[in-house]
């Protein structure tokens, strides 16, 4: 309701153990946190659905799925799946709109683009319908300007990436987003 709408929701099977230990919250083995991931995905779907019924999952166990007050965006928020290749990929070519993939280079983003695009077809779906982006952590703006991230990021365009989410690890963050903002992001929308 905030965002009018706009609000996305990106969700993975999380990986930052030391995250969990110091929140004293558990950090089951992979297996459970990727069933847990698919769940949980289900359980929004359905609250996103007109189905407010009950869930009977293996993790989690809903008497009902309310979801109050409903999205505004229709038929519901865009749903971005975040994570890696062996079974990350399969749960977004079943569900997400969008596959958040981690990936150093862009030889390996199409590596993953292909493994999405053959998931997508074992599951009935137009992989086309699935955007690829990716999050980018290195220094955007290391050559003092943002020719180098601009020319990375047209590699990655090449082989498909629609999305970059840009984490600004500068000692001055808004700085670093000010900079790339302006010189760096104007510049991508011809790619």
């Amino acid at each position: 309701m905030l965002s009018g709408g706009r609000a996305e929701l990106a969700i993975g099977a999380v990986w930052y153990e030391r995250e969990h230990r110091g929140l004293g919250v558990p950090f089951p083995p992979a297996p459970e946190r990727l069933g847990r991931l698919e769940e949980a995905i289900q359980i929004c779907l359905q609250m996103w659905s007109d189905d407010d019924g009950s869930f009977p999952g293996e993790h989690y166990q809903l008497a009902e799925t309310l979801c109050s007050p409903r999205p505004l965006s229709q038929p519901r928020p865009r749903l971005i799946v975040c994570g890696g290749e062996r079974k990350t990929l399969r749960i977004a070519a079943r569900y997400a709109d969008e596959s958040n993939v981690i990936a150093s280079s862009p030889e390996e983003v199409a590596h993953k683009r292909e493994v999405l695009r053959r998931h997508c077809e074992q599951a009935g779906r137009d992989p086309a319908e699935v955007v690829t982006s990716i999050l980018y952590t290195g220094d955007a703006l290391a050559d003092g300007s943002s020719h180098r991230f601009v020319d990375e990021m047209r590699a990655y365009a090449r082989v498909g990436v629609q999305t970059v989410i840009v984490i600004p690890f500068a000692a001055d963050p808004v700085a670093f987003v000010e900079q790339l903002g302006t010189t760096g992001i104007p510049r991508l929308r011809d790619l």
